[in-house]
C-alpha cells in the first residue's frame, strides 16, 4: 500500500504546517514585538528552541505570534529571557 500522503494522523487528528505534536506535549502561543522578517524569526526560533523540553518553535513576523511545542509547560521567564537574547521582546502569551 502507498504511504498516506493525508495531513491528518489515523486516529483523525489534523494539523498543518508539518508539525506534528506527539501524545503529552504542550503548545502555547506568545506575542513577540518587533520581529520584522524572516532573520528576526530564525533568531527567536533559535534562542527558543535551546531551552530545555522544546521540540518545535514556528515564529510568524507578520503576525508577531511564536508557537511552541514543549514536553511540558514552560516557564514564562525562560521563554522572556530566550527572546530578550533574540533581541526582541515578549509581550505574553497570545490569547
Amino acid at each position: 500500500m502507498a504511504e498516506n500522503s493525508s495531513c491528518c494522523t489515523p486516529e483523525g487528528s489534523c494539523h498543518s504546517g508539518g508539525t506534528d505534536v506527539q501524545v503529552g506535549e504542550v503548545t502555547t502561543t506568545y506575542r513577540v514585538t518587533g520581529m520584522t522578517c524572516g532573520h528576526c524569526e530564525g533568531a527567536v526560533r533559535s534562542e527558543i528552541g535551546e531551552l530545555a523540553g522544546v521540540s518545535s518553535v514556528q515564529a510568524v513576523a507578520a503576525t508577531g505570534l511564536v508557537t511552541v511545542t514543549s514536553k511540558a509547560p514552560l516557564d514564562e521567564d525562560a521563554v522572556r529571557a530566550a527572546v530578550d537574547e533574540a533581541g526582541y521582546e515578549l509581550v505574553g502569551r497570545a490569547a
